[in-house]
């Protein structure tokens, strides 16, 4: 719970602060700029909110590693949901106009975050899951677009180094196995999520999985 706060308020804080600018610059989701990936995390911030909302009284059916699905393609962005995506930021204009609705929203969605029981059930997208593992969920959605947004932003503020260790953690239970110590922790979320290919050196030192790569996660 708490790594969620610091992953969620981390993103936030680096969204507001991004000068107009760098709004139009490309994201690391594929066919997607800067204004596009925050339209999304306004999206996500209101799915935050509905699942919160959302009490189930079954058991769970996932957890927070087994709430993620590894896809067999990575996004195109040609996607529907991903064309209304890009065509409802273009609609916001000025970035300070897509700044103030994200900071609204992602500030509701963290201060509910901050209220909900961590042991309540809550149901989204078929499946059922305790509010905690959730939440946890999210701290690896939120890290791995914290670095999409920096992608071609040298400047901007880094995701927090215990979401990053924390996600890194996740993924290699989704992967079922480890991934080489020699890669840093961001640089193993980028290779292994597909954001970056690997160096030849580090496609050895992963050895037999880097046939199981890149994990598109959805």
């Amino acid at each position: 719970m708490d790594l969620f706060s610091r992953s969620w308020t981390a993103l936030r804080t680096t969204v507001a602060e991004l000068p107009d600018d760098d709004f139009a610059q490309p994201s690391g989701c594929t066919g997607w700029l800067v204004r596009d990936l925050v339209c999304h995390l306004v999206i996500g911030a209101q799915d935050v909110l509905i699942t919160l909302v959302t009490p189930a009284e079954s058991e769970p059916t996932r957890d927070a590693v087994t709430y993620w699905t590894v896809a067999e393609r990575p996004p195109t962005g040609e996607d529907p949901l991903d064309a209304l995506i890009v065509r409802l930021a273009a609609a916001y204009e000025e970035p300070r106009l897509l700044k103030f609705h994200f900071d609204d929203v992602g500030s509701a969605a963290g201060r509910a975050a901050e209220l909900a029981d961590p042991d309540l059930r809550v149901s989204t997208r078929d499946e059922v899951l305790a509010v905690g593992d959730y939440l946890s969920a999210y701290v690896l959605e939120w890290t791995l677009h914290h670095l999409d947004l920096n992608a071609n932003l040298p400047g901007a503020a880094e995701p927090p180094a215990e979401t990053l260790a924390r996600s890194r953690e996740m993924l290699e239970k989704i992967a079922g196995a480890a991934f080489p110590a020699s890669l840093s922790d961001e640089d193993a979320l980028l290779v292994c999520t597909g954001r970056r290919a690997p160096t030849n050196a580090e496609k050895a030192e992963l050895g037999e999985l880097a046939a199981k790569l890149p994990l598109i996660l959805g």
